[in-house]
C-alpha cells in the first residue's frame, strides 16, 4: 500500500515536471551545447595511444593515461609560455 502511494506521487511529480518543461518559452531548451566534448575526447584518445605507444614500462603508461587526460593543462602552459616568453 504505501509502496503504491510512493510510486503514485513520483509519476505525478514526473508528469508536472514534463509538462512544465514546455512552457514559457522553452520548447527548445534540450539541445547540444557544441562539439568541445567531442574534439576533446578525441584529443584524449590521440594523447593516451601517444603517451602509452612512447612508455617502456607498465608505470610509464599508467602515467601516460593520466598525461592523456590532463593535456590540455600542458598545452595551455606551453602556449603561454611561447607566446608571453
Amino acid at each position: 500500500m504505501k509502496e503504491e502511494v510512493i510510486e503514485k506521487e513520483i509519476e505525478s511529480k514526473i508528469e508536472k515536471n514534463l509538462e512544465n518543461c514546455c512552457k514559457n518559452g522553452h520548447k527548445n531548451h534540450h539541445y547540444g551545447h557544441g562539439g568541445g566534448d567531442g574534439v576533446y575526447c578525441l584529443g584524449v584518445i590521440g594523447a593516451a595511444i601517444f603517451f602509452i605507444g612512447q612508455a617502456t614500462t607498465f608505470w610509464m603508461g599508467a602515467l601516460g593515461l593520466l598525461k592523456a587526460f590532463i593535456w590540455p593543462v600542458f598545452f595551455v602552459y606551453e602556449s603561454l609560455k611561447f607566446l608571453i616568453g
